[in-house]
């Protein structure tokens, strides 16, 4: 009695049949539907479950004009003096500005070189079209700040390690609408990964190694927060206070709770990602409560107090690394921008 197998996603089906296949129709429809059991199963797999929301639905035209701006900025960009903020002969270190491509800024590093003044350059400008030009780190579109290029393949891979194995330090400003934190500082663990859809999300951290839909896995994600003003106060605590609340621990294993008719206060916050997820900061800063002015993609304000933002106000602020040739510890900064400056100087008034 002859019989059948169907292999579909790593099973076996059989079918018994006392005749040729060919007579019995039937038997072609249960095939169909081993198959179509068989897809189902796949799609009910028990995948992790994103903390964060998804993104909001007016964040898509608005991140499509963004888009269109930033490229017709960034085909316009050249890298000046002014935008250096270190250089040497293994690397140099580049304030990126707010709405350029982090490759538009590659890219314009050996023109750059090329017409520097022989004088500031004497034998660099000659060899700029044979440099092994990487990206040690990237910023996203509307974030500010120190990015780092290295000038050759060996540098690249040891800075690159170093960036991999949690060996930078790296410091960012974040102005943010939302309700006050009670701690001044906060650091906050979580799981990170793309949802079903594609996004960035917030993962439980008991999710950290669990498969994504997409085939990835949850990765793990630490930033702290530190709290440097709220509504343009400085946050005074007496001592006692201070101490008792000096840092708050949030391990992330269920949704945020917001109360969505809190009043919004402005906080400018000081940020220490431990580790580089993509997004991770605004993840963050949405998940804790305070998403960041103008980051639409993460329930941050698109206008504020009578004024449209377009683009977020996140700034790379420094960098601290052991240098990957020489050895010697290495700080770079980028000057604060205006929303940034105007805020912490309101502390000082």
């Amino acid at each position: 009695m002859p019989f059948f197998s169907l292999h579909q996603a790593q099973q076996c089906f059989f079918l018994y049949s006392p005749k040729p296949l060919s007579k019995f129709p039937r038997a072609r429809t249960l095939v169909f539907l081993c198959s179509k059991m068989s897809s189902n199963s796949n799609s009910l797999q028990n995948y992790p479950t994103p903390l964060s929301p998804p993104l909001p639905s007016i964040s898509k035209d608005i991140e499509l004009a963004r888009a269109m701006t930033a490229s017709s900025k960034s085909s316009l960009f050249g890298l000046s003096r002014s935008d250096i903020l270190y250089e040497d002969e293994w690397l140099i270190a580049v304030n990126k500005p707010q709405g350029i491509y982090c490759d538009t800024i590659l890219a314009s590093v050996p023109r750059f070189l090329s017409d520097s003044a022989p004088s500031d350059r004497l034998c660099e400008g000659n060899q700029a079209s044979t440099l092994e030009l990487h990206l040690a780190n990237r910023l996203d579109r509307d974030t500010s700040g120190v990015m780092v290029i290295t000038k050759s393949h060996k540098v690249a891979s040891v800075l690159v390690k170093a960036f991999t194995n949690h060996k930078v330090q790296k410091t960012y400003v974040a102005f943010c609408i939302g309700s006050a934190p009670k701690s001044e500082r906060i650091t906050i663990k979580s799981g990170h990964g793309r949802s079903k859809f594609g996004a960035w999300r917030v993962y439980a951290a008991g999710d950290v190694g669990r498969k994504l839909p997409g085939g990835s896995i949850v990765r793990d994600m630490e930033t702290t927060f530190e709290v440097l003003s709220i509504n343009g106060q400085r946050n005074y605590k007496e001592q006692c206070e201070c101490m008792k609340n000096e840092e708050h621990s949030i391990v992330v294993e269920e949704k945020a709770v917001t109360d969505v008719d809190a009043n919004k206060d402005e906080i400018l916050v000081r940020a220490f990602p431990r580790s580089g997820r993509t997004h991770q900061i605004r993840l963050h800063c949405q998940y804790l409560g305070f998403p960041i002015r103008g980051d639409v993609k993460y329930e941050g304000v698109h206008e504020w107090k009578g004024r449209t933002y377009d683009t977020h106000e996140l700034h790379a602020e420094s960098l601290t690394f052991q240098h990957p040739i020489t050895g010697f510890p290495l700080l770079i900064q980028a000057p604060l921008p205006l929303w940034a400056s105007q805020a912490l100087q309101l502390l000082t008034d």
